[in-house]
Parts: structure tokens; sequence; C-alpha cells
């Protein structure tokens, strides 16, 4: 069984040739959803830290986001930090801004609802995004210290709600096979979801967070975000072994995570130069208590206090 993978090269976030790229690439990836229909766009806002280059651009959610809208379907726009609260990245980053302008708001997901493992266990993902109809998934491609790549599968994780995903990495963190399995589980469990990756300007030599901008100019959609990932895996000549979400979704026999799964209807992954894009140092899994407690006392803060 084989899965599309429509990618396109654009060097800048420039809008509107972006808005322009952005409902092709959606339309050929099959995204034509009914109105009436509520999706949840998710992109990434990790951190209000370096926002401008660790989260998803907004010109990419604002193109996206008008492509929906003339689909008449209702809009959510949401994410959930493990520390903090997504509305802070979204200003930090100017999505608040580019959202505004579209008469949507930036909100964080919440309610969570136990999800059981399969490894064992139960994690707290968000009815928000479990009760949409569709899910469009705006992940930023760069590097990670723990996963190696931040793509479309570990994106989902922030369908996890805040504090949660935290207490996961520690519970979960002293096993990458564990904890690649829970993020997979994650995956498969959401409704049908549509994938859109900025690698417009992606991140490199550190991450998920304090990296430098990668000019790389993909644009890339799917409605599998497996076939996603290794498409952007092999573009920057990665192997299986190399990345634990790829090596996961290769153990599962998924479709989308070889290579020769991928068909390319619009254009190849050839055109990409990776030349001087470097990969994160790693870190440990599990995240140390200390920051376990100050992240925690910041999200209150930020919550209760203006």
């Amino acid at each position: 069984m084989s899965a599309k993978v429509v990618i396109t090269h654009i060097p800048e976030y420039s809008f509107p040739s972006l808005a322009q790229r952005t409902a092709v690439l959606l339309e050929k990836a099959g995204l034509t959803p009914s109105p009436g229909h509520h999706i949840l766009v998710k992109p990434n806002l990790v951190s209000p830290s370096n926002a401008s280059h660790c989260c998803t651009h907004p010109m990419i959610v604002k193109a996206a986001c008008a492509y929906l809208l003339d689909h008449k379907v209702k809009i959510t726009v949401a994410d959930s930090p493990a520390f903090g609260n997504a509305s802070h990245a979204a200003r930090r980053s100017g999505l608040r801004q580019a959202m505004a302008e579209l008469g949507l708001e930036v909100t964080s997901l919440r309610h969570p609802t136990p999800l059981p493992l399969s490894q064992g266990g139960t994690i707290g993902i968000s009815k928000d995004a479990l009760e949409k109809d569709l899910i469009l998934n705006i992940p930023k491609l760069k590097v990670h210290c723990q996963m190696t790549i931040s793509g479309a599968v570990k994106n989902l994780f922030g369908c996890v709600v805040g504090f949660r995903k935290a207490v996961a990495h520690n519970r979960l963190g002293h096993s990458h096979e564990v904890f690649r399995s829970m993020l997979m589980d994650v995956y498969d469990a959401l409704p049908t979801t549509f994938h859109l990756m900025d690698g417009i300007h992606s991140m490199h030599k550190d991450g998920p967070i304090n990296g430098e901008p990668f000019e790389l100019g993909l644009l890339s959609a799917s409605n599998n975000g497996i076939a996603l990932d290794t498409a952007a895996y092999v573009i920057l000549g990665l192997q299986p072994n190399q990345v634990p979400l790829w090596e996961e979704a290769y153990m599962r026999r998924l479709v989308g995570s070889h290579p020769d799964d991928i068909v390319y209807p619009f254009e190849n992954t050839g055109v990409f130069d990776t030349t001087g894009f470097e990969m994160s140092n790693k870190r440990p899994l599990d995240f140390h208590l200390l920051r376990l407690i100050k992240g925690r006392v910041r999200s209150l803060m930020k919550r209760f206090v203006k």
C-alpha cells in the first residue's frame, strides 16, 4: 500500500504565494472538508522562548486557515505546551496577530481524558482534540535533542494536556522504546488527521527550542503523518536507526514508514539542499525534578496572574 506526500520548494514565507501553494498542497493531499465541520488546527507552540524559530511560522497557519475558511468550516486553533500556555507562545511568535486578521483566536487544549497505552498505563489526551471532526496538524520541522527530529507524529504529542507531557517524560523516559511507543499511541488515537509541514525555515543545531533557522525551503502535506515524516527523514539523509519514531513506525510496519511506500505526485525530494544542516546533541528523555516544579509554578502563575 502506498502513501501520498505532496511537497514543494518555496524559499520564503511571502503570504500571497504561500497561500496559493498551501491551498494546492492541501487539495492534492485530499483535504476538502465539508461545510460545518469543526476542525482543530494544531501548530507547534512549544515555547515563547525563541518562538520565531521553534514554533510553526504564523504565515503557514494563516494560509492553512484561510483555505479552511473557504470551505465554510469552524476552526479551533490550539496547542498545549508542557510549560506555559499556547496564547503566550502565539503572541511571541506572531501567530496571535495573524489569527486575529482572520477573526480567529489561539487557545490551549484542555479537558484531559485517559488514553490507555500499549505498554501499560494511561496518558491524559485532550477531549478538545478527540471530539473534532478532523485535525490539521501543522508541525515545524526541526531537530530534537531526544527524538532526533520533530515532525508530524511528534507534534501531536501536543494533544496531551499541559504538564502531563513533562510527567510522561519522567515516567516513561527510562526507555526510548516505551516513550516512542506512547507517542505512536497518541498518533493512532486521534481522529482523521491531515498534516502540513513547515520546513521552509527549519530549525537545526539545537532543539526542540533553542536552535537556529536553516533555509530548507520545504513545504509538504499528506493525510499520513508517518509518510510525511519519512519524506523529511529521507531529505535529511537519515536512517531508521537514527530516529526513534521512524524506527518505531518501521517496527510496526506502518504504511509510510518505508521510503518505497511513498508516492510524490507534485515535486520530488531531490530539490532540497541540506548542506550544513546540523543535528542536536542528545539529552536524556526525563526532565530534572527541579525543572518540573519550576515549570509547573510558571504555568500556574501565567494562568492566574496577568
